[in-house]
């Protein structure tokens, strides 16, 4: 499910930013960018696929998407760097090590290359002026909702949460969120952690493994990273033991999972909408001159669980599935920004 890289020949070394631009209202393709975390994890191979098919809808626009194999942020940096020389006209960039990009994005600036930040919001002491992204402070709610539905309100025990990347915001945010609807809603339980739950999928089966079997009495096990529902319900496969997991993203295993009983719900931060968002976005400022928004623009969040499994993985099932199933929703965002966009200073 690796999105492809797509692109037109790119002149040689030594091209500056401006060269080749299509002017405002030309009819010269645009040449834009996604660059992005990781090409080998759900979350962000969706927004690929999003920004592919906002390309796609915005026409005559020639995209890279380019990302390291594995969370690796010098390298992602290189990567933007050639971007913001290579695609002059446009960059949406989503990182989860936002601290290294203060001097990029401001070398983007100078060279006057429009760029948005999407799913992470823009590091202080940069120009970057549009975030699109959800609330991850709901989306852990979402969470904490379907999980306080599972268990009695007198109910005791204990609630093992883990975190894929210690000390980045989002998903703190999607802690804090979960963690407030059962404090507040069930209030006997006790809650551990959170502990470093590991983002690659490797790591984080092992880590999970080992969480599980130093907490084995607890009751469940809540994450808010892309593989940790993933691992949680290899790990009942493999005991026979059965126990409450949830966590977020609709990775294809995630899905199953969820279809086959042994995650109660993901929450799904609707990655694929942020990238189709930011090219459309883009692609329409180059061409018309029209400024971009200012802002956080909130995409959205959606809860998958028993009731809607079904629907979700077929519309899951190819990039066209989810063209079909996202592209009213992209419109109608589109059609009035206004409803979408809050202060920067306010996202959560």
């Amino acid at each position: 499910m690796r999105p492809h890289r797509y692109v037109a020949a790119l002149a040689v070394a030594g091209l500056l930013a401006g060269c080749g631009t299509a002017e405002s209202g030309s009819d010269g393709p645009l040449k834009m960018a996604f660059v992005y975390a990781t090409s080998t994890q759900n979350p962000f191979q969706e927004m690929a696929f999003g920004a592919k098919a906002g390309a796609a809808d915005a026409g005559n626009v020639d995209l890279a998407l380019s990302a390291p194999s594995s969370v690796d942020g010098p390298q992602e940096v290189s990567l933007f760097q050639s971007a913001i020389r290579n695609s002059p006209d446009g960059v949406a960039l989503e990182t989860l090590t936002p601290d290294l990009f203060v001097r990029p994005l401001n070398q983007a600036a100078d060279l006057k290359v429009p760029v948005v930040a999407v799913d992470t919001a823009p590091p202080a002491g940069t120009k970057v002026d549009l975030y699109i992204g959800n609330s991850n402070t709901e989306v852990g709610r979402l969470l904490g909702e379907e999980f306080v539905k599972q268990v009695p309100e007198d109910a005791t025990g204990e609630v093992v949460l883990g975190n894929a990347i210690p000390g980045l915001t989002l998903l703190q945010q999607r802690l804090d969120g979960m963690t407030s609807v059962i404090k507040e809603k069930r209030p006997n339980l006790t809650i551990s952690g959170p502990f470093d739950s590991g983002s690659e999928p490797t790591s984080n089966f092992t880590k999970w493994n080992d969480i599980v079997k130093a907490h084995p009495d607890a009751i469940a096990y809540l994450g808010v990273g892309a593989q940790d529902a993933v691992s949680l319900a290899l790990i009942q496969k493999n005991t026979g033991r059965k126990f409450l997991a949830g966590s977020c993203d609709p990775d294809v295993a995630a899905l199953q999972a969820v279809k086959d009983g042994y995650v109660f719900a993901l929450a799904s931060p609707e990655h694929w909408m942020k990238g189709y968002i930011a090219l459309r976005l883009l692609a329409d400022h180059k061409r018309t001159g029209k400024e971009l928004p200012k802002g956080w623009w909130n995409t959205g969040s959606l809860v998958v669980n028993a009731a809607n499994i079904d629907q979700i993985m077929e519309r899951q099932k190819d990039e066209a599935s989810r063209k079909a199933a996202f592209q009213a929703e992209g419109e109608k965002q589109l059609a009035d920004p206004s409803k979408h966009i809050k202060p920067i200073g306010e996202a959560n």
